[in-house]
């Protein structure tokens, strides 16, 4: 019978949305919390789905790696992200969307969850994106449509 833990991630990073009616338009920024929901098949020798240190490790270390106090764009965002390298150093991070919670969850899911777990022998299948503390956005395998395919290499601008 398959078991799932979760793990939380908090993170900071700015952003804005292309074509937005409101505030969203302009560069801003939130303290997100990612949840990632982890399932194997079965337990380790330890009687552990995955040790949770580990699971840090590696999912917090990509959410650092790529996007904790960096803003992230649509990669069609020209004007926002030759604003962002203008700044030196620039911490920037190209969607193929609008970095909204939801195809940030999607992201997680689709592209650094496969890259962060590889060789363990678990699979992310859920990501809840909390924005503020009032709203998350949820991810989850078979739930519906996916971002495109991330590209070979990760995409940092």
């Amino acid at each position: 019978m398959p078991l799932t833990i979760m793990r939380r991630v908090a993170f900071n990073a700015g952003h804005r949305l292309l074509g937005h009616e409101g505030m969203c338009k302009y560069f801003h920024g939130h303290n997100y919390v990612a949840e990632f929901h982890v399932r194997a098949d079965a337990l380790d020798d330890v009687g552990r789905v995955v040790d949770f240190s580990e699971l840090k490790r590696r999912l917090k270390g990509w959410v650092d790696d790529h996007w904790d106090h960096g803003f992230l764009l649509c990669e069609d965002d020209a004007n926002g992200i030759a604003a962002i390298q203008s700044v030196d150093p620039p911490r920037l991070f190209l969607l193929p969307t609008n970095p909204t919670a939801e195809a940030m969850a999607e992201y997680l899911l689709h592209a650094a969850c496969p890259e962060a777990l590889r060789g363990l022998d678990v699979e992310c299948v859920k990501v809840v994106l909390w924005e503020t503390p009032e709203s998350c956005a949820t991810a989850e395998l078979d739930a519906g449509p996916r971002v495109p395919e991330p590209p070979d290499a990760v995409r940092l601008a």
